[in-house]
């Protein structure tokens, strides 16, 4: 009897890191020739990391997807003028319509510090931009921590990922369902 139920749970588990690493998020918009393309938004939320997801986020404002954006997860030693030089083209987006969040440390911080901007802008649709292989648990942070009532948008930035990776990503999301479940 437990050999069959550990077996059966084996299995669950191996079902759902083929589902997780096969069936990855997609991008939001998946043609951006003009603006009529792009969903519109109160704001976008970009969370740091690997390559792309700031490009993307400055992209969609930049055709007026959104009027602003959070980076959040900024390392506290980085300045507003260094991460603006390497977007010189940006320059003034960075000037009026960008903050920078450096209070994250993870995921789950960056949900908190999202949901205390989205709080003060009182914004009512925010563009959640990550990689793809992470966008399901930080949609899922996102989700438990921004106000009652305010709607997420995934717009997951396509990278390559080690099946090593995503078999961390899954593990830690599966832990992180396990205790919201539990009341953690």
């Amino acid at each position: 009897m437990i050999v069959r139920l550990i077996a059966f749970l084996m299995l669950c588990w191996i079902l759902g890191f083929a589902w997780f690493s096969i069936m990855l998020p997609q991008p939001l918009d998946t043609a951006l020739q003009s603006s009529d393309n792009i969903r519109k938004t109160d704001a976008i939320v970009v969370l740091t990391g690997e390559g792309g997801r700031i490009e993307h986020g400055l992209e969609i404002l930049q055709q007026d997807g959104a009027q602003t954006m959070l980076i959040t997860g900024v390392d506290r030693q980085v300045k507003r003028d260094e991460l603006a030089a390497q977007y010189p083209d940006q320059a003034e987006a960075f000037e009026c319509c960008i903050d920078l969040g450096f209070a994250a440390v993870d995921t789950r911080t960056n949900a908190l510090e999202t949901a205390r901007w989205v709080a003060k802008g009182e914004f009512e649709t925010v563009r959640l931009i990550t990689s793809n292989w992470h966008m399901r648990r930080a949609a899922f942070e996102m989700e438990r921590a921004l106000p009652q009532g305010v709607v997420t948008y995934r717009d997951a930035v396509a990278v390559n990922v080690s099946l090593k990776a995503l078999f961390l990503e899954y593990n830690k999301y599966l832990l992180r369902l396990a205790g919201a479940l539990s009341g953690i």
